[in-house]
């Protein structure tokens, strides 16, 4: 498609992805320069329809972008009141008490949110400001310059047919070019992942590592629910096999998020995430929350976990890296909004600089600076190593030294274990199917576990079958002559959505269930699946709730 003609628009500063760190840039620039052109592009059908909702939210970062918040309505309404943790057994558990916890771990003065309404909400701000946000068009390609820049993006290509040659409706989408681009495409996007090859960007940094977080909505029996409580588990049902835990968090109207993230850099390649996750929802603890109750969505959703060292070079000629396109999640908090959201502010306060110096196309080297020695910085070095400790030593030893390392990064602002490596990537750490037993899971009993197809119909998922399948491989035969004997084809168990099957001897993608989490792309053994973005509008549609 290289000699296909297309129209172009100007702009200053063009954003990829409504999300929390792509709004916050468009807002703060425009605050900075009412006249400055700023284009968000926004794949899903409308803002917020690809953003995971359930959240705790540290509100720092709407703070430091909208003071007045509060009293423009932001859907940011329930408090945290109160902190659980526990240690989960298969029938019992252990409560952990929240006084030795470090500072940090405390969700006092936090909030209960749907990030999704909160995008929804940051939009509209961004709008009457005068950013130009267009969702349902999809970025498929950079657009770079003669001297190698970063020059632009393509948005709103349709109608390719499944082999990709233009269909008889194909449209080709327009160039958008900007003196700096700006790429928050969350997770693991398939923009971000061409720049920091093309660009060198993760040289001298550990590989990002990656978690998988499933997710559903449910509506409990009103006595049952307490607003505002936060509820946290680790142990039962991962034990050894996988690190993550879970999360139940008390919104308003008697709804209930009940999430799930399993570390991807588990070993054996039997594993089932999803089952993991239905299986969870079965401890006594949990199951008596949610009977009476009823499913009212699902999605699922990779999460960074490598963390401050982990963190690649942010900008390129042209622009710059946002949010969770570089990982900013602070994994024993579980959050990173609030820092997407520092770092679309810093980002635009480096470009306002230098479009104002009569700059363009060059690396915002003062955005970098900020991230890694300002208030992103301290938040993610203080809790460097306890993902390392985690996947190196296990669930109890981490909590003693993590906790310990925790409170001496607060109070004495150092570590005695330095800054930990990671090794090796998620991709590497799976091993070999015959090192490992099969786990056997019991079937969901459709009341409080579902099956992924029936779960995948929750998240209101839809591809157009006439495309081309944007899950790509590399070398066709790989999923049978080698991950299938190696691994026994591990996709048809870490996918979420039941993407993957193995039939008859052929591999099998199942492209229109796919909820976009990206998770394919990062723990392939054999690193054969390369995501890309669909046509715009595709994907999981989001309750707005």
């Amino acid at each position: 498609m290289s000699e296909t003609t297309r129209e172009s628009m100007e702009y200053d500063v063009v954003i990829v992805g409504a999300g929390p760190a792509g709004l916050s840039a468009a807002i703060r620039l425009k605050q900075l320069d009412a006249d400055l052109q700023v284009v968000v592009l926004e794949k899903g059908s409308e803002v917020g329809a690809h953003i995971l909702s359930g959240a705790v939210l540290d509100p720092c970062g709407l703070d430091a972008l909208i003071p007045d918040w509060r009293e423009r309505g932001a859907p940011v309404t329930v408090p945290v009141r109160e902190d659980q943790f526990y240690v989960l057994g298969e029938a019992g558990r252990i409560r952990v008490p929240n006084w030795p916890m470090p500072p940090l771990m405390s969700n006092h003065g936090n909030y209960i949110v749907s990030m999704g309404n909160v995008c929804r909400w940051t939009a509209e701000q961004a709008e009457e400001l005068g950013v130009e946000v267009f969702p349902g068009m999809a970025c498929s390609e950079l657009i770079y310059g003669d001297n190698g820049e970063v020059k632009g993006v393509v948005a709103g290509e349709f109608g390719k047919n499944p082999d990709g040659t233009p269909s008889d409706a194909y449209e080709p989408g327009m160039e958008l070019h900007g003196k700096y681009v700006f790429i928050s495409e969350g997770v693991r996007g398939s923009l971000a992942k061409e720049l920091i090859a093309r660009y060198d960007l993760s040289s001298g940094h550990e590989p990002q590592k990656f978690g998988l977080g499933m997710k559903e909505i449910w509506e409990i029996d009103p006595d049952k629910h307490r607003e505002g409580r936060v509820t946290h588990t680790m142990g039962w049902p991962l034990g050894k096999n996988a690190g993550g835990g879970s999360f139940i968090y008390h919104l308003d109207n008697n709804q209930v998020y009940v999430g799930f993230v399993v570390h991807l850099n588990y070993r054996n390649p039997h594993l089932y995430p999803y089952m993991e996750f239905q299986r969870f929802k079965h401890h006594p603890m949990v199951a008596e929350l949610l009977e009476g109750g009823k499913r009212v969505a699902y999605g699922a959703r990779a999460i960074t976990e490598g963390g401050y060292q982990s963190m690649p070079k942010m900008v390129f000629p042209g622009g710059a890296l946002l949010g969770c396109s570089v990982g900013m999640v602070n994994v024993p908090r579980i959050k990173g909004n609030q820092n997407a959201m520092l770092s679309g502010k810093a980002a635009a306060e480096a470009a306002f600089e230098a479009i104002s110096a009569g700059r363009s196309s060059d690396e915002l080297t003062s955005y970098e600076t900020e991230v890694r020695q300002g208030a992103i910085g301290k938040d993610l070095k203080k809790v460097r190593n306890v993902k390392p400790m985690w996947s190196k030593w296990g669930l109890t030893p981490s909590l003693i030294l993590g906790g310990f390392d925790m409170w001496t990064n607060n109070l004495l602002g150092l570590s005695i274990f330095g800054t930990m490596k990671h090794g090796k990537t998620d991709a590497e750490a799976t091993e070999l199917a015959d090192k490992h037993q099969p786990i056997d899971y019991p079937r969901p009993d459709g009341k409080i576990s579902f099956d992924r197809l029936t779960n995948v119909s929750f998240s209101m998922t839809n591809h157009e079958e006439s495309q081309p399948c944007h899950l790509t491989l590399k070398d066709p035969s790989v999923p049978i002559e080698v991950n299938l004997p190696k691994y026994a084809e591990p996709a048809q168990r870490y996918c979420p959505a039941g993407v993957y099957e193995v039939v008859d001897g052929n591999f099998v993608i199942n492209f229109q269930n796919c909820v976009h989490c990206k998770t394919c792309d990062i723990k392939d053994p054999s690193q054969n699946i390369n995501w890309v973005t669909p046509q715009g509008g595709d994907g999981p549609n989001y309750p707005n709730m």
